[in-house]
């Protein structure tokens, strides 16, 4: 298969996840990925475990994959100017150190674009490249916290909740991605190269997007509503007679299908849920009209219904139902780490019908210090 990015050079000084994750999804699409790790230690996402693999997290396996390791020492000036060399041959080059450090080491993009006037140089910040908290670090749940998505998550009556996913270390990893494309795609046009930033930070703003342009216009602080959608109803997890089900009535035609499954076609010429609006108003009514027939039958009788007339639904699968579903072997997600038996999350992203395959497993701590530079 030939992968999109082949032929693409990037130097990777990352760490932990956001960083890492943009250089896998490079790494994945082809590009050939040189990972700079501390001799002392190497990432911190090589102990972030259990479980750990021949001596390695499980975690670190997963976002090192199809890269190359070479250790350096960026506060030594020998080693500074290895990097540099690295980013001389380079087409992109990705950091998320401590803020601020990369100027006091004189490897800050100034630094490299001077050495390489074409290199696309990422900065992944944790709240950002301007204002008075751009020195600042900061992990996902600090974000989370700062950017209000705790606040958003959960029921009303809990407390704020934070997201167990790392969702603004992967979208800040993405959306660096998505900027070192872009700017290769600026650079075949001036030959010049560019500084890209992104930071949790803006990521944190982007999740609650919808609900601080509400806000902008309304004034009014949005609610939680635990599973459901502030504007839209019913949209939400339910319990059945056994298992919980999602529903998903997201228009007014939708609406009128599930009202009549549930034996209730009245609803539909309900004023109170006429339309969208008059739904996510009355919702505290509709709400508990919907659960009390639920509750009448199983999950697989309800599932088997709703579809059979078109309303959206899905089982409230846990982590082990996921793993089972006959969904994720179809598109053929799970990929082995080849000389393993470990199975982890590929590229969600076909080219042609075709998953980019994983090449080689996460690399040693340095294990291409020898192939890359003369000592």
């Amino acid at each position: 298969m030939t992968l999109p990015l082949e032929g693409i050079k990037v130097v990777e000084v990352g760490q932990a996840l956001a960083g890492p994750l943009a250089g896998v999804i490079l790494a994945d699409m082809g590009a050939d990925v040189v990972k700079v790790e501390n001799p002392s230690g190497g990432d911190d996402g090589r102990g972030w475990g259990p479980p750990f693999v021949e001596g390695d997290s499980l975690f670190f396996h997963a976002f090192n994959r199809n890269k190359r390791s070479v250790t350096l020492d960026i506060k030594d000036l020998a080693d500074v100017a290895r990097l540099k060399d690295l980013a001389r041959e380079a087409d992109i080059l990705i950091q998320n150190l401590r803020p601020g450090l990369v100027e006091e080491l004189g490897i800050g993009p100034d630094d490299m674009l001077a050495v390489n006037p074409r290199l696309i140089y990422c900065s992944i910040w944790a709240f950002g490249a301007t204002g008075p908290m751009r020195r600042k670090p900061g992990y996902d749940p600090l974000l989370q916290a700062f950017g209000a998505v705790m606040t958003l998550t959960g029921r009303p009556q809990d407390p704020p909740t934070f997201q167990a996913p790392a969702i603004n270390d992967k979208a800040t990893g993405m959306w660096c991605a998505i900027g070192a494309l872009a700017a290769l795609e600026q650079r075949r046009r001036t030959g010049k190269g560019c500084v890209v930033d992104t930071s949790l930070f803006e990521s944190a703003v982007a999740w609650v997007e919808s609900q601080l342009n509400n806000y902008l216009l309304t004034g009014n602080v949005p609610a939680r509503h635990g599973t459901g959608s502030a504007v839209l109803a019913p949209y939400q997890a339910f319990e059945t007679a056994d298992k919980p089900i999602c529903i998903a009535a997201g228009n007014d035609r939708i609406f009128v299908r599930l009202a009549r499954e549930l034996g209730h076609p009245e609803w539909a010429e309900d004023p109170r849920f006429l339309n969208g609006p008059k739904r996510a108003e009355n919702r505290d009514a509709l709400i508990p009209l919907v659960q009390e027939v639920l509750r009448t039958a199983p999950r697989a009788e309800w599932l088997a219904r709703l579809d059979r007339v078109g309303v959206p639904v899905a089982p409230l699968n846990d982590i082990a139902d996921l793993a089972r579903e006959e969904q994720l072997a179809a598109v053929d997600l799970l990929r082995t780490l080849p000389g393993t038996d470990l199975r982890v999350v590929g590229l969600p992203i076909s080219f042609d019908g075709r998953r980019p395959d994983i090449r080689t497993d996460s690399p040693k701590l340095g294990a291409h210090n020898d192939e890359l530079f003369d000592r």
